[in-house]
């Protein structure tokens, strides 16, 4: 009998696939029926619509244009889960996500099911994968873990807005040592003026292509803090009435602080003169004052950096920093993967905190890089269009899977988001 040739291409792209596809699901174990349809603001997507989103992505990008034999599973399931490719047709709008009942929860899950194994059926089909398919297949991977991480903010935004403030996921317990320093010890890194390479022109690897090419950047000499700022820091300069004092503040974020009365980091409550905060593994619990503060706007991370005398990292000092001090991201870091789904305790001076916790707001505007190209067609939407009134965050957070995560990586915001996990890190020119 013939040995069958297995591309060894195909069997990672399946187990990478069947283990992305694993890991949605198992974000929504603990979820009761009614959680998976809320949506209590616009930003916020039912978790039911991610799992019907990530599903519909390779259904229309792969298994509609890749699969003679793939019939649609339901057609009307585009305009419910194009999220906002303008090429693919109408679409439900964005704050009426929440407003869909049917299709059930029950059905998002059968069709799920039905996607997953004509992918693998696909991919059995063929001795060794096309790089073309190959490409849109790890493009719908890394779409995925960008919405695990989006599910799970979103289900903290509506549990953290539920009165009982209930909690989701079982707490993990984890051993602290000690809190390194204590919080009042700020600790600078240099990295000396010069030339440096920022972005990614490799090919072998997955990149989005916000993220190329490689392009050369000349920096002034800086320094940036070791680690990032605390909630106790944080707690200083709401002490200090940081929020009632205009100076800290660019003209619209005051504005935004004023308009929405916003007087501490989302989620944060004070309660009997203490403050507490909603965290998915305990409910309502106290302020932890040694772990990074999180939930926190654009504005609040600039306000606060002045408060203290210093500055946020543009986004090419980050990178360059980062290659420079920390250029891989790895276990010890705290990912999604580490089941805390909230910023730690730092316990290692070595641990620098560039990766992991929380995103670090930069003061860059979300812009194309030299050399950008967007792609063609409707994945050319993915980006591109973005690149207007907003800012980039870098290094991942506590809900960012490991392997999603690089130094190159480029996320982005609007200034007065706060829902993801965000943070700040000082700088200052030398």
């Amino acid at each position: 009998m013939e040995k069958k040739i297995v591309s060894p291409t195909k069997e990672i792209l399946k187990v990478k696939y069947l283990e992305t596809r694993s890991s949605t699901v198992a974000i929504c174990k603990h979820l009761k029926t009614e959680d998976y349809v809320a949506q209590p603001i616009m930003d916020v997507s039912p978790p039911k619509w991610h799992l019907g989103h990530t599903t519909w992505f390779f259904e229309y990008f792969i298994l509609m244009v890749y699969s003679d034999k793939y019939k649609e599973y339901n057609p009307s399931f585009a305009f419910f889960f194009n999220s906002y490719y303008e090429s693919l047709g109408n679409r439900v709008s964005r704050g009426d996500r929440g407003n869909m009942t049917r299709p059930s929860v029950e059905e998002i899950y059968q069709y799920r099911i039905f996607v997953d194994e004509a992918i693998i059926t696909l991919l059995d089909s063929v001795p060794f994968p096309s790089d073309e398919l190959s490409k849109l297949i790890t493009l719908g991977i890394n779409h995925e873990q960008q919405h695990q991480e989006l599910m799970i903010t979103d289900i903290k935004y509506i549990l953290g807005h539920n009165p009982l403030y209930p909690s989701l996921f079982p707490r993990i317990e984890t051993s602290v040592a000690s809190v390194l320093h204590g919080e009042s010890v700020e600790k600078y890194l240099e990295v000396e003026e010069g030339l440096y390479e920022i972005g990614t022109s490799d090919t072998d690897n997955f990149s989005y292509d916000n993220e190329r090419a490689k392009h050369k950047v000349y920096l002034h000499p800086f320094r940036f803090l070791n680690r990032l700022v605390t909630n106790g820091e944080y707690i200083d300069f709401i002490e200090d009435k940081g929020y009632k004092n205009f100076t800290f503040w660019l003209s619209s974020g005051w504005e935004w602080v004023n308009q929405n009365h916003i007087e501490a980091p989302l989620y944060w409550h004070r309660l009997e003169n203490e403050w507490h905060y909603y965290t998915l593994t305990e409910g309502l619990t106290k302020v932890d004052r040694n772990k990074p503060v999180t939930h926190i706007s654009f504005y609040e991370a600039d306000a606060y950096a002045k408060w203290k005398n210093k500055r946020l990292l543009t986004e090419q000092e980050w990178e360059s920093a980062c290659l420079l001090y920390t250029p891989n991201p790895g276990n010890k870091n705290n990912f999604m993967e580490s089941l805390a789904f909230e910023p730690k305790v730092r316990e290692s001076e070595n641990n620098l905190q560039l990766f992991g916790d929380c995103w670090e707001w930069t003061n860059s505007a979300y812009l194309p890089y030299p050399y950008y190209k967007k792609e063609p067609g409707a994945i050319g939407e993915y980006n591109g269009k973005f690149m207007i009134n907003q800012m980039v965050l870098r290094g991942g957070s506590c809900a960012t899977p490991l392997s999603h995560i690089r130094p190159t990586y480029r996320n982005f915001f609007q200034t007065e988001k706060r829902w993801q996990y965000t943070g700040i890190r000082l700088a200052d020119y030398i």
